[in-house]
């Protein structure tokens, strides 16, 4: 698996951790965007099955919408 330094780290990351790798966001950005800590975030990009609250998902979700990504809940975590 290809990662870059400075984004992943070589870590196996989530779906959501990907997504931000890929788009060369890091989660103190999207923390500062969507208002959810960045413990949180770090948690989200973790490969365990964690899921945000549906009012954290709303807030991240909103904040890559306006960074201008066409996203959705299920495009990271399930229902």
């Amino acid at each position: 698996m290809f990662s870059l330094f400075g984004f992943g780290l070589g870590k196996k990351r989530s779906k959501f951790g990907r997504f931000l790798d890929k788009n060369s966001i890091t989660q103190q950005e999207i923390a500062n965007e969507s208002g959810v800590s960045k413990s949180t975030i770090s948690r989200l990009c973790q490969p365990e099955e964690f899921e945000p609250t549906m009012s954290s998902a709303k807030k991240i979700i909103k904040a890559l919408r306006d960074f201008g990504f066409s996203v959705d809940y299920d495009d990271f975590w399930s229902m």
